[in-house]
């Protein structure tokens, strides 16, 4: 009966221990989501300006750019995935990459060859574990990301795009992230970044009845489109991290807050386990004392 309390205190302990961890990880996720949310905040009407830029010129121009134009024949296709560096989040990272994965399936039986381009060591991780290869990895930079990793990944594809597919390059690219919506859901986000969509702005001009000015374009509008598009796509690529590392830290704290529930469950549990033993251990105590009183009276 002693060794069954002996394990039961133990296991309280260990749960105590647990919980301390999983709280502490739950508050340190709590103020870096308040950083995250702060800085996609600062980062939307900048994104906002670049896209309607960059939708006025292809909208009101009639230049055909590299970057604009939907290719005849799609031979490769980029998927660009965000992860994290680091797991204790959760399904963050599980149904990022099973989306990811559903993609390249439906792209492959469209007869399309997938090229990968992986943010984060859990996806880092994923493919190495299933010996399948990625054409480039930025790993370190998921937390608290820095616009520089941003110019990197999109000089990355945008050289795969401008190469196309003929020469080892790309012929269209997709990002696939978790895009912050609230602090208990976080949703996988698939958006086409290139060639660009100009439908959507359309839309979205007739749908607020707003009167545009007519443009005129200096040196010419093709020389305004190269100088917008890639600042566009590293707007987009930006935001991308940025979403992904608020839906991360909101994701670490709905984790450990659960795992910080569980924890108090246990110890309830095993409190209760061990005061009925500790109760039994003390009835028995009575029994042989009272039967050892009893016998010697009898004698």
């Amino acid at each position: 009966m002693g060794a069954q309390l002996r394990v039961y205190k133990q296991k309280i302990s260990s749960a105590q221990t647990t919980k301390k961890i999983t709280k502490a990880m739950e508050l340190i996720a709590a103020s870096r989501i308040q950083k995250a949310m702060a800085r996609v905040r600062a980062s939307s009407p900048f994104a906002r300006a670049v896209t309607q830029a960059v939708a006025a010129v292809a909208t009101h121009s009639n230049v055909e750019h590299p970057l604009t134009i939907e290719r005849e024949v799609v031979r490769r296709s980029a998927l660009v995935i965000f992860a994290s560096d680091r797991g204790l989040a959760g399904a963050f990272n599980s149904q990022i990459l099973r989306e990811g994965m559903e993609l390249a399936s439906l792209l492959r039986s469209q007869g399309k060859e997938v090229v990968f381009y992986l943010v984060g060591r859990k996806a880092v991780g994923y493919f190495q574990f299933r010996r399948m290869a990625a054409a480039a990895e930025w790993t370190g930079d998921t937390d608290t990301p820095q616009f520089s990793t941003a110019e990197e990944i999109a000089e990355t594809i945008l050289k795969a795009y401008e190469r196309g597919g003929e020469n080892d390059g790309v012929d269209e690219i997709t990002l696939v992230y978790n895009r912050f919506v609230s602090m208990m859901t976080q949703k996988p986000e698939v958006v086409r970044l290139l060639p660009l969509e100009v439908v959507e702005a359309d839309e979205a001009d007739t749908a607020s009845h707003e009167v545009h000015p007519l443009y005129e374009f200096e040196p010419d509008a093709e020389s305004v489109l190269d100088a917008l598009l890639p600042v566009y796509v590293q707007s987009r690529v930006f935001n991308a991290l940025l979403q992904s590392s608020a839906a991360k830290h909101a994701a670490t704290q709905k984790a450990m807050k659960s795992a910080s529930d569980n924890a108090d469950k246990l110890i309830t549990d095993y409190t209760r386990l061990r005061n009925n033993a500790r109760q039994a251990e003390i009835t028995q105590q009575i029994s042989e004392i009272v039967g050892g009183a009893d016998a010697l009276a009898s004698k």
